[in-house]
């Protein structure tokens, strides 16, 4: 299995329900890892092109970042945590890769030592 990761970072503030009381609004620099994998490379020996990853994950964070999350879609409807983050990343990544990528996954870190994962397995 060939797996390509790549970081990116963007800033935000958010105001997260936990037991059904609002926390205060406060922001993070969320740090983003995705990883793709994948078992077979194409003609050319890659899994999938960096930049091309860089690209599709950078015109998702966009719209988040030097944002308050609570205002920004779909965290507008959702409570914007760290899980939730992460899920909405990998699912919009998901829909823009393709090739030989099986597996996605993405993790947020929101504050040092605080890492949400969300994993999926994709059908090409």
């Amino acid at each position: 299995m060939y797996g390509l990761q790549i970081e990116r970072v963007f800033s935000a503030a958010h105001a997260i329900i936990i037991g059904g009381v609002r926390e205060t609004m406060h922001g993070h620099d969320w740090r983003v890892r995705l990883v793709v994998e994948g078992s077979c490379l194409d003609a050319e020996g890659l899994l999938c092109d960096f930049h091309v990853l860089e690209q599709h994950v950078d015109a998702v964070l966009a719209p988040m970042h030097n944002t308050t999350l609570n205002d920004t879609a779909p965290f507008d409807k959702i409570n914007p945590t760290a899980e939730c983050v992460a899920e909405h990343i990998a699912k919009a990544v998901s829909n823009k890769v393709s090739g030989n990528i099986e597996r996605l996954a993405v993790s947020v870190t929101e504050a040092p030592g605080c890492e949400a994962t969300y994993r999926m397995e994709l059908t090409q």
